[in-house]
């Protein structure tokens, strides 16, 4: 019998590498005779480590939609991302998410540059600290944390903010200039496990101080929705609880409409037949923070997500989430 090849594409990171190499390494596991091939992708999100990610169209644009689309035109059968870095106001026709692996740690980290101690951050309130993120939530937890701390824009891979912390490096404007250099990031717990640097780790937020990032943690494979040889070979290797915590959390984007630059995050977790599931949307300049707990069966995971959803709507949601949208 001939052998099954799959082609999967992943961004070009250490860390995107690392994910799809452990896609590979379950599915060749689970599926005698599988063949995977990795293909590598520079996607405009990382060749630009300079500009906003909304200039290239979000997060969506950054990082999903070159692959996305070769996945689409056959070119590959599927495709790695983050979870997080998936638009969930949008979908592409004809594609589905074919797997999820297992939740990695969902929470968000602090990593400190030498000589500085998060006890110093407290006491001061972050008050002479720059502390380096990208997102938009993030910015707005620290915000709500350390109330007098600079947030500084920030970007590139996970190993490279450590390694611009590190050297003191200034971290370049898109309008020009530079800002930095920075004290201290926040990060993904996962991400740093995945590029081998989680000794850095010198605090971690818990989840109610800071919400992650829907879907954070969560590694997703995403394949042609018609094509069934491909969804029934990921099948072996999806996580239900990891796919029903996905359906929730994406769901409340989807109610919300959400965008790019939305501060936005959620959070489930599931504990026998219940799953639990906590959003919230934050007006970062404001000060406005809005949160909506609720629980409900595991297996209607979209139907809880909904619900949340539909609570943080009613208690002022669109009006936060209208102000942040880019003009």
């Amino acid at each position: 019998m001939a052998a099954i090849r799959i082609r999967i594409g992943t961004r070009k990171s250490v860390m995107a590498l690392a994910q799809t190499e452990e896609i590979a390494r379950r599915l060749t596991a689970a599926v005698p005779g599988l063949e995977v091939e990795i293909v590598k992708f520079e996607t405009s999100g990382d060749s630009d480590q300079t500009s906003k990610l909304l200039q290239h169209g979000g997060k969506g644009g950054a990082f999903v939609a070159e692959i996305r689309k070769a996945v689409v035109s056959g070119e590959l059968q599927a495709a790695m991302h983050s979870l997080k870095d998936m638009p969930g106001n949008e979908d592409t026709p004809g594609l589905v998410i074919g797997a999820t692996l297992s939740r990695d740690p969902p929470g968000d980290v602090l990593v400190l540059r030498a000589g500085v101690l998060v006890d110093d951050l407290r006491r001061s309130r972050g008050k002479g600290f720059k502390i380096g993120t990208n997102a938009v939530r993030r910015a707005a937890y620290a915000r709500r944390l350390f109330p007098e701390v600079d947030v500084i824009h920030y970007r590139g891979a996970a190993d490279t903010r450590v390694r611009k912390l590190d050297s003191l490096e200034m971290q370049r404007l898109p309008g020009g200039g530079a800002v930095g250099p920075a004290d201290a990031l926040i990060m993904a717990r996962s991400g740093l496990q995945r590029v081998g640097f989680a000794d850095r780790i010198a605090y971690e937020f818990s989840i109610p101080e800071m919400l992650p990032a829907v879907g954070q943690g969560i590694v997703a494979v995403e394949c042609a929705a018609q094509d069934w040889q491909t969804r029934r070979i990921l099948s072996a290797i999806d996580d239900a609880a990891a796919h029903q915590s996905a359906d929730a959390e994406r769901e409340v984007l989807w109610v919300l409409n959400g965008h790019c630059n939305s501060p936005i995050a959620g959070f489930s977790s599931i504990d026998g037949a219940q799953m639990s599931l906590t959003a919230s949307v934050l007006d970062e300049a404001g000060g406005l923070f809005i949160e909506v707990s609720r629980s409900g069966p595991a297996d209607r995971p979209r139907e809880l997500g909904r619900a949340v959803g539909l609570e943080l709507l009613a208690k002022g949601a669109a009006a936060i989430i209208e102000r942040s949208r880019p003009v």
